[in-house]
């Protein structure tokens, strides 16, 4: 792994050497796009518009239009220099209980390793939050943004989850129109609900359509007919709800019965 920022965890008078890593990577299937005529790669090309003509990376700059229609140049080293102190520290502002932390904030995860001669300090900061049951709120600047973050424990190291600031939260323009249940209704949902609990074990679930979509592939590759699987899901008539329910009940009681008898046994 290869750490995509260097700096240091702060909190109070405290200061730990940190390196950050990504922590999840993307497992989707790779596609090319190609022209459709004779199947060749299309590639993107960077152009100039004043010259119309393709700009090698080495050559690029970013740039910020003024309002006066000017573009001011800025280098890596204007983004660092803007404030050195931010760009190298991730300052912890406060603690909190997770729960107090609504999870549409949630974006992207990283873990974060003690630095050189840090090790003390770090184990500190992670025992203190296991013993607490409380997570750090941060804030850090990566890629040129400053952005919010928790910092929580996870096993034997701290992880690090990017939050999204309320500003980039759309408000929902949706109608939505409620209508109450029967207290009937509702105890049967609820029975289900019961009937359906069950430990979060997220090792038992993996990407399933990518495998339906490699059979498509291989089918296609051998020249045959792709088949359809599984079928088109009709909305619920608001008359049969209940007897939906019913039905769910019984049709997930024996998977749960069955469950009970591979633990006890």
């Amino acid at each position: 792994m290869r750490a995509i920022w260097k700096g240091a965890l702060t909190f109070g008078l405290i200061h730990v050497p940190v390196n950050l890593y990504s922590a999840t990577e993307e497992r989707e299937l790779k596609f090319s796009l190609l022209h459709k005529k004779d199947l060749s790669e299309i590639r993107y090309a960077k152009i100039c518009k004043q010259e119309e003509k393709e700009v090698p990376y080495s050559e690029i700059v970013k740039g910020y239009e003024t309002d006066d229609g000017h573009f001011v140049v800025l280098t890596e080293e204007d983004f660092k220099n803007a404030n050195i102190e931010k760009t190298k520290n991730i300052e912890i502002l406060t603690f909190t209980d997770e729960d107090e932390v609504d999870s549409i904030y949630y974006d992207k995860i990283y873990y974060l390793e003690p630095g050189k001669n840090a090790d003390k300090a770090y184990s500190l900061l992670l025992e203190a939050l296991k013993k607490s049951k409380k997570v750090a709120v941060a804030k850090f600047v990566l890629r040129n943004h400053e952005r919010l973050a928790i910092i929580k424990p996870h096993n034997k190291i701290l992880v690090l989850n990017q939050l999204r600031l309320p500003s980039e939260i759309k408000k929902p323009d949706i109608e939505v129109k409620t209508e109450k249940a029967s207290p009937k209704e509702l105890e049967m949902a609820m029975k289900l609900v019961d009937q359906l609990t069950g430990p979060f074990e997220p090792e038992k679930f993996h990407d399933t359509y990518v495998e339906d979509l490699k059979a498509v592939i291989k089918q296609k590759a051998k020249g045959g007919k792709v088949r359809k699987k599984g079928k088109e899901p009709a909305p619920s008539k608001v008359h049969d709800i209940m007897s939906l329910l019913k039905a769910s009940l019984e049709e997930e009681k024996p998977a749960k019965e069955k469950t009970k008898k591979r633990k006890a046994g």
